[in-house]
């Protein structure tokens, strides 16, 4: 059997690729350094991360850093409301966009249009910082768990992605076909609709977890008891305000000074913030591309 021809590359291709690779490489070393020396640093020992010693690898591996974080009441009271917000903000999330979307992309809904250019608006046009405060205030919704999910219950870019990609994948037909078969419309969303649309709901999970897990600022207006506030906010506590609590490590003042544990638990707490993000997202990484390059086919 003979082998297929292969496209000879010309010198100019060649160079382009050359100098592309080489770009991609740059770009790569720059993000995967800063990441590595957090890493290293976390697992370092703080006498090595205040004198400079850590770069790439961990210096006297310890795990004194996450046993600080995990000693921490409050970073552990934080990482449950996280998971809380996350789990539970997407769910309604990825709910609530597709009872949208889905109805926007059929032809036979009336006055979709409409409410799209309404839908597009909001998202260039916005009442600022004092009345959507004060929208929660009158809802009641102040220093309530409810505050961190409700008001960002509904993201119109996700609600364009899915319309388009149920445009795209769910033909008119197929729900004319389902409804000759008697299926209503309930059951033809779950029964036919979501499980043709693994990609999209991927897409929108990631989204709006990422979003959820990295929120901060909705909980630095809305939150005033500490046993609700996000991993987040511990976050910006211990890099900002500096606000650490020596007696997280036993015998710290025989081990090093107040700023290398302060150092050593910042590092740690990182990696502890980004870990789960970083674990979920080899797992729909293939629905993740996939979802968005359909999703984005047309408006």
């Amino acid at each position: 059997m003979a082998k297929p021809l292969a496209i000879r590359e010309s010198s100019g291709d060649r160079i382009f690729m050359s100098l592309v690779y080489v770009f991609l490489t740059l770009v790569l070393l720059v993000v995967l350094l800063p990441l590595l020396y957090i890493l290293s640093s976390s697992f370092s020992s703080p006498q090595a991360v205040v004198s400079g010693k850590v770069w790439l690898w961990p210096v006297n591996f310890t795990f004194d850093g996450y046993k600080a974080v995990f000693n921490n009441p409050q970073i552990g009271v934080g990482f449950m409301n996280s998971i809380f917000y996350t789990v539970v903000g997407t769910i309604i999330n990825v709910a609530l966009t597709v009872m949208l979307a889905y109805p926007l992309s059929r032809r036979t809904f009336y006055g979709r249009n409409v409410i799209m250019i309404l839908l597009v608006i909001t998202m260039m046009f916005e009442g600022g910082l004092i009345p959507y405060y004060l929208v929660v205030k009158n809802l009641e919704l102040l220093d309530t768990r409810w505050a961190m999910i409700l008001p960002g219950a509904l993201a119109v870019f996700q609600v364009i992605i899915a319309r388009t990609f149920f445009q795209t994948t769910i033909p008119n037909e197929l729900a004319e076909a389902a409804d000759l078969d008697g299926c209503n419309d309930l059951r033809f969303i779950f029964s036919i609709v979501l499980p043709l649309s693994k990609p999209i709901l991927a897409v929108m999970m990631l989204m709006y977890a990422v979003g959820h897990w990295n929120a901060y600022f909705d909980a630095l207006i809305f939150l005033r008891s500490a046993d609700l506030f996000p991993l987040q906010i511990v976050l910006r506590n211990v890099l900002i305000l500096n606000t650490v609590d020596a007696s997280m490590i036993a015998n710290a003042d025989q081990m090093i000074a107040q700023q290398g544990l302060k150092d050593l638990l910042k590092y740690s707490l990182i990696v502890v913030a980004s870990g789960p993000v970083l674990i979920i997202y080899p797992f729909v990484q293939k629905y993740f591309v996939q979802g968005v390059m359909i999703g984005s086919l047309k408006g």
